[in-house]
């Protein structure tokens, strides 16, 4: 099943550069503010490789390709960035606060160089599609830099928990990284190169299947990648650096694992009317109204119709927030006893039916609202918020229609999807937190 190997990873020198200000979000989080804000914390910010800036007069010899690649090599060459001397698999856990509470969580996993495969070898496995212009972008940087400084978020379950086991005694000594992100999570790191523990993770993490939960786009770029070196290089060797990737491996069964949901927010819509679309959805879904009258009520209310969504969970709940001028008020659908999910959603698969998002677009939006499934890809008429506060004052605001709001979905319903073949919709899992780029890299030089 998985092959899983250590390596000697590059990490920047903290007797050159303090860590915070040095690591980033994931590439594809990164905003214009953040990419500024990265780019003034430190001259050796990981920014500049991870996702750096367009110049107006950039050549084919000097872009932001070019300019990533020169910043690695000097900051090799200068000590900023220096190579473990053994190959080693990292420790790596997150401290967090869960984003709309109060609850602090910790996620342990550890990373390591994972062997690429096609998926077709039903080793690794994905939950979602992927796009080409992602995978365009980051192929360029790769082919280029030859370095992966982001991780790739895998999932594995083993319920006896025996790496996470090899993964505390890690933890008994002090970490060799850590640092408080911006968000307030607290970053650490260990390195794991005793050879009995090293060979410990390989053989059980060789029983296990893999599912990106973080990180498609970044897999298939290295797939593409493999190819082309295997293509120049007229053979296949499967030892060759370009031949794995860099992973951060969890465990499902682990405490701490956090999924967010993803709320629709819907607007432009022709003719909305909310009574009109209630009535399609009668047979199907049964309602609990939340009035308010006034803004002043409506603070107390909202709470109310949040905890009721919660726990209607097992009902297959979704919040409801539309703007209606007859009457203000949240709503909570739930699926009405004895429905026939087969016949209310014909052309969806028995493990896609219990998904909450699947429910909503296939059995809500298309018939009661006509946002077609090519209406979804070209974001028409929906857009995504993961705070419930945005997707609800989306609506206030006069910016939406109306919102729908989710319970998040379950990471055994992720895992059952995936490694059945099948993907889930769009924006259907929000894995919390992000790992963080820089804390390790990856070398798939032939010299690394």
């Amino acid at each position: 099943m998985a092959q899983v190997f250590p390596f000697r990873a590059f990490r920047y020198n903290p007797a050159r550069v303090p860590f915070e200000r040095v690591l980033t979000q994931p590439y594809d989080k990164i905003s214009t503010s953040m990419q500024e804000k990265y780019y003034a914390a430190d001259p050796h910010n990981l920014i500049a490789v991870e996702k750096g800036r367009n110049h107006p007069g950039d050549t084919p010899q000097n872009n932001v390709y070019t300019r990533a690649t020169a910043a690695l090599a000097d900051w090799i060459g200068n000590g900023t960035l220096q190579q473990d001397p053994a190959p080693s698999f990292y420790a790596y856990s997150q401290e967090y606060t869960v984003p709309g509470s109060e609850e602090r969580r910790t996620r342990r996993g550890f990373i390591g160089a994972g062997q690429l495969e096609e998926y077709s070898a039903d080793v690794v496995f994905r939950h979602e599609q992927t796009l080409s212009g992602p995978k365009a972008d980051r192929l360029e940087l790769l082919r280029h830099t030859q370095t992966h400084t982001g991780q790739l978020f895998m999932l594995y379950s083993d319920p006896q928990r025996r790496v996470d086991e090899l993964l505390a005694e890690a933890e008994t000594t002090a970490p060799e990284t850590e640092l408080c992100d911006e968000y307030g999570g607290i970053h650490r790191l260990w390195i794991i190169s005793r050879p009995q523990r090293v060979a410990a993770i390989q053989k059980t993490m060789a029983d296990e299947k893999l599912v990106i939960a973080d990180g498609h786009h970044r897999y298939e770029t290295a797939l593409a990648y493999r190819n082309e070196c295997r293509a120049r290089a007229g053979k296949i060797d499967p030892d060759a650096p370009f031949e794995r990737v860099m992973m951060t491996f969890i465990n499902t069964r682990s405490e701490g694992l956090t999924i967010l949901p993803t709320h629709r927010v819907a607007a432009y819509l022709h003719d909305f009317s909310w009574p009109a679309a209630r009535r399609h959805l009668e047979p199907w879904f049964a309602a609990e109204e939340f009035p308010f009258s006034t803004d002043a009520k409506k603070t107390e209310t909202r709470k109310k119709f949040l905890t009721c969504l919660v726990s209607a969970r097992a009902r297959r709940a979704i919040g409801v927030y539309p703007a209606d001028p007859e009457k203000r008020a949240f709503y909570v659908l739930t699926l009405r006893e004895g429905v026939n999910l087969a016949q209310l959603l014909p052309n969806v698969s028995p493990l896609q039916r219990e998904l909450d998002v699947v429910l909503l677009h296939e059995g809500i939006l298309e018939p009661a609202l006509g946002i077609t499934p090519q209406a979804v890809t070209a974001e028409a008429h929906l857009t995504y918020e993961r705070e419930a506060a945005a997707a609800l004052d989306a609506v206030d605001s006069g910016r939406a229609q109306i919102s729908f709001l989710l319970n998040a979905c379950g990471v055994e319903q992720v895992v059952k999807i995936a490694t059945a073949g099948e993907v889930l919709p769009q924006k259907s899992t929000d894995f919390y937190p992000k790992l963080l780029s820089g804390i390790t890299m990856y070398r798939v030089a032939a010299s690394s």
